[in-house]
């Protein structure tokens, strides 16, 4: 549960902006979005295959260069 502390006669869009970074720091919503979208393991693997070859080629032009 998030509790943002407003004091006295704070303004409520400043409260507001408040809660919105302490909710956004949570990672609540990037969990969400995370989870209601599905992919499968092997498409996963291939994903992170395929950067790995782009980083190790990147490094790579990096050393010839």
């Amino acid at each position: 549960m998030i509790v943002v502390p407003i004091k006295e006669g704070e303004n409520i869009e400043r409260a507001l902006k408040k809660l919105k970074r302490k909710f956004e720091k949570t990672g609540v919503v990037k969990e969400l979005r995370r989870r209601q979208q599905f992919t499968k393991p092997s498409v996963e693997n291939r994903e992170k295959r395929l950067k790995a070859i782009y980083v190790q080629q990147l490094r790579q032009k990096e050393l010839d260069n």
